[in-house]
């Protein structure tokens, strides 16, 4: 395993993949957290190794994932952003080579295979750290904040919806159907929300879905609903979808004593995307005239949004290397998430509530 307590230095970390992921939610954290070091960026693409040297030219920029498991390489920790494919046997040399790993949702296409990996990483000392940024989005902190202060008294039933405009497919492996590219809506945006409702009310006691292809040459689902009741009795009704023309609320929790609705996506995304750097002082900061509601009736407020940073997280996989701390995400956590999807699958495939 590399030795992570070289005097303080800092933690050398390696990006694996430079698309969107890459180059957006992990390469600009890493590189922005005190205690890492972005030494190494993988992509074989042409395109995307001129930006990431543009970008990072510090970083090394390779074309094989390989030669980051070779002795003497240099690396503490990998990020792996590729495909979902691939996320399960690049994660595993990773563990073997005794390196620290971030996996990008999903961790694995199957909970069997991310049990796999979490046993692997368990044995060999090394910190796995499922990425599950949207817990630090501005707003899922804000509903956090209201629901433990009891602004909303006893919760009854949440509503979360990430829908998008899309209606036209892009042949991108994200639509197809096979089971090893673990595509689709359900495993892309699907593990964001459902994180997130296990994180706000716990395990799911029962699942039922609907599994849609509403684009033609889809072959996997772009218009989803997934209903989970919570074993504390809470229910969440999670849709995702890439044919609305006309998105909800992103968040409607009803409580019983006020409700909460928000609407639009928190702001990091969009700033990522336009080649804005983590760090500054409005960073994740949400405008007046976004933020959600809250109340009964006729008597409602604003509520200004929590300040949205995914930089906690690369704070927290720094914490668990060197402090031995939790990681900011439990891979048990998302073995839980993986088995609701599997649950979902199988409720829309026989028109049934599945019970776990």
């Amino acid at each position: 395993m590399a030795d992570v307590r070289r005097g303080g230095e800092p933690l050398r970390a390696a990006v694996v993949g430079y698309g969107l992921g890459g180059a957006a939610f992990h390469a600009p954290f890493i590189d922005t957290t005190p205690g890492l070091e972005l030494v190494a960026i993988v992509t074989g693409n042409p395109t995307r190794r001129e930006q990431a040297a543009r970008a990072y030219p510090r970083a090394r920029i390779v074309a094989d994932a390989g030669t980051l498991w070779e002795p003497g390489a240099g690396i503490d920790l990998v990020a792996i952003s590729t495909p979902n494919r691939t996320h399960v046997p690049l994660a595993l040399s990773a563990v073997a080579a005794g390196l620290h790993v971030v996996v990008d949702k999903p961790l694995a296409p199957a909970a069997k295979e991310a049990r796999e990996v979490a046993s692997a990483a368990r044995a060999r000392g090394v910190v796995l750290a499922p990425f599950q940024n949207r817990r630090w989005d501005g707003d899922f902190k804000t509903l956090r904040r209201l629901l433990t202060d009891g602004t909303l008294g006893t919760p009854i039933r949440f509503e979360s919806d990430f829908e998008r405009w899309r209606p036209h497919a892009t042949g991108g492996w994200r639509e197809r159907g096979t089971p090893e590219e673990a595509g689709g809506l359900l495993f892309d945006l699907g593990s964001h929300l459902i994180d997130q409702a296990l994180v706000l009310f716990g395990p799911a006691k029962t699942v039922y879905a609907e599994l849609d292809r509403r684009r033609d040459g889809v072959e996997a689902d772009d218009d989803v609903l997934v209903a989970v009741t919570h074993v504390s009795g809470v229910r969440s009704h999670l849709r995702m979808s890439a044919v609305a023309g006309q998105p909800g609320p992103r968040f409607r929790m009803l409580g019983s004593a006020a409700a909460y609705t928000k609407w639009g996506l928190d702001v990091q995304e969009d700033a990522l995307r336009a080649g804005k750097r983590p760090g500054a002082p409005d960073w994740g900061t949400e405008p007046q005239e976004n933020w959600g509601t809250v109340g009964a009736g006729t008597e409602l407020r604003p509520v200004p949004t929590e300040r949205g940073d995914y930089a906690d997280f690369y704070a927290g996989v720094v914490r668990a290397i060197r402090y031995g701390a939790p990681p900011p995400v439990e891979p048990n956590e998302v073995i839980s998430v993986l088995e609701i999807i599997e649950a979902a699958r199988d409720s829309a495939r026989r028109s049934v509530v599945v019970t776990l």
